[in-house]
This record gives C-alpha cells, sequence and structure tokens, in this order.
C-alpha cells in the first residue's frame, strides 16, 4: 500500500476541482411519484425529508440523497441512450448497510441485481421502480485502498448477501436502531457516449483526478483522493449521443468547498466554451451528453 498523490506535479492547481468536493443529492424525474418514495424510503430505508406538491427530497440526518420530481409527460428513454447507471448511497457503518440491504429483500423483492467486493468498498446493487440503477455500499478504511501510478487498485469480487447479513445484521439494526444514522451519495455512475469524450469533460474541463480506467469502456475520477466520485461509462450505452428530455437523471449536485472553488470550476468551464448558468449561488452546466450538473457551495 502507498500514500495517493494527487496530481499536483502534472496539473496546476487551479486547473483542478477542489480537493475536499463531494457529491450532493440526485434528482431523478419519475412517473409515479408515490411508488418511488415508496421504493426509497420504505425499502432503501431513506427519511421523507419534505414532500410538496410534484416533489419529494429523501435523506438521512437531514441530508437530502435522492430528490424526486415528478414529470408524468415525459417518457422512458430509449435503450442505449445516455443518462444515469446508477446512484451510489454510502452507508457509515456495515450495520447500517446490512440494515438497509435487509429492507430491500423484505419490501422490494426482485429488485436485487448483484453484489461485489470492489476492495477499496463492498456494494449491493439494485433496480428501482422506474428501472433506475442504485448501489448500496460502505467503504473500507482509506489506509486500507492501494494506489499504483495514481490509480487504486479496484475489483470485482463476489459477495454474499446472505452471508454479510448473518455477520453484519444486529437485532438492534433490524429493530430500525440505524435508520437515522447518516449516509450520502458517495458517488454518482453514468452511461455515456465514449470515454475518451468523458475524460475531456469530466477531467480535464471539471479538473476531477482519474482515479481508473478499463480500457474504452470506463473511466473512474475523484476528487482529494478518493477512489471515485463519478464514473462514466459505455457498457450500455457506446456511440450515444445527446440525450432528450426522459424519465431517470434530471440533475447531479456537486458541493464545492468555497465560492473560489466554484469560481474556478466557472472559468474552467466558459475557457472551454461550455455553457455556464449563474444565479449567483449555483452553478449550473450540462456535460456532453446533456447529463445536468449543479455546483454549489457545500452547506
Amino acid at each position: 500500500m502507498s500514500e495517493f498523490t494527487t496530481g499536483s506535479e502534472r496539473r496546476a492547481t487551479q486547473d483542478r476541482i477542489a480537493a475536499d468536493t463531494s457529491m450532493g443529492a440526485v434528482t431523478l424525474l419519475v412517473a409515479d411519484l408515490d411508488a418511488m418514495i415508496r421504493f426509497y424510503r420504505d425499502a432503501v430505508t431513506l427519511e421523507l425529508l419534505t414532500a410538496d406538491g410534484g416533489a419529494a427530497v429523501l435523506g438521512r440526518a437531514g441530508r437530502p440523497i435522492v430528490i424526486l420530481r415528478h414529470e408524468p409527460t415525459l417518457r422512458h428513454a430509449t435503450q442505449g441512450s445516455a443518462g444515469l447507471y446508477h446512484t451510489a448511497i454510502l452507508f457509515e457503518s456495515q450495520t447500517a448497510l446490512a440494515a438497509a440491504l435487509s429492507s430491500v429483500a423484505r419490501n422490494a423483492p426482485g429488485t436485487f441485481t448483484g453484489s461485489a467486493d470492489h476492495l477499496v468498498s463492498q456494494a449491493f446493487y439494485f433496480t428501482d421502480p422506474e428501472g433506475n440503477g442504485v448501489e448500496l455500499y460502505w467503504d473500507r478504511l482509506r489506509t486500507e485502498w492501494s494506489w499504483a501510478h495514481g490509480q487504486v487498485q479496484m475489483d470485482t469480487v463476489y459477495l454474499d448477501p446472505n452471508r454479510y447479513l448473518r455477520e453484519h445484521l444486529t437485532e438492534d439494526a433490524l429493530a430500525g436502531s440505524t435508520a437515522r444514522d447518516a449516509a450520502s451519495v458517495g458517488h454518482v455512475h453514468l452511461s455515456v457516449g465514449d470515454v475518451r469524450t468523458a475524460r475531456a469533460f469530466y477531467v480535464d474541463t471539471l479538473g476531477f483526478d482519474a482515479t481508473a480506467t478499463l480500457g474504452d469502456t470506463a473511466l473512474f475520477v475523484s476528487a482529494g483522493g478518493y477512489h471515485h466520485h463519478m464514473a462514466m461509462n459505455v457498457w450500455n450505452s457506446r456511440g450515444a449521443g445527446p440525450r432528450m428530455p426522459a424519465l431517470g437523471l434530471g440533475r447531479i449536485d456537486l458541493a464545492l468547498p468555497d465560492a473560489d472553488a466554484l469560481g474556478s470550476l466557472q472559468e474552467r468551464l466558459r475557457h472551454r466554451g461550455f455553457a455556464v448558468r449563474d444565479d449567483g449561488r449555483t452553478l449550473s452546466f450540462d456535460d456532453p451528453w446533456n447529463n445536468a450538473l449543479h455546483a454549489v457551495v457545500a452547506g
């Protein structure tokens, strides 16, 4: 194991996104708001923070994680389109993750799509009622991650969900003791048309560090030495062009540490020719596939 060093020797500080950048909430455009609330509240174990007309905000410990916005006039995107691959919700303990895993098994049977030990994390995968991917995961300590030449070492090793429950689910957790424990969006994984364009936008323009690549099929990027805050793959979407309005991903929120970091991001986007909407508090912009992103100062 070696300590991860950022790309400061190869890229000027002003060209990189702030190290303290984190993920904010993910907004989903949905057809059946009630069914989606039930899934994320009753199965995934998020708390319904607010519900107002055609929108609902769900999260943990007061922190929004998923925002659901009712859009009954939209339809699902065609197969092979760019968009959301999955929203990854990070739990702070294996016990809390096990409690959420157990809850999904009880309340949304048939939504489980797989599980894996990624060396840096342990993850379980699901599909929500409208086909959006969901990952529930827990991170190992950063001191247990391995890096080589600036790339984090990850793998996909089978992780038995039933064994995980036997080892980590406690009676107290089963009774709801972890229901108010903090959780957050740990990373967001996108389906894109090609990895080269994704790198040009997310690394060269936004300023994330590339932390792992899978040939020309997937790219993982992060700020501040995390294994990945975002990822892009072409597994279901190679060659996809810009998205048309559709159900699914509405927007991705990025939380930057201060106004200077937000200003630097705005300068990089405009220098590279990307349209930026600035209302004084939020930068709004689209990636090359019309995936909408909002950047705000954290807190």
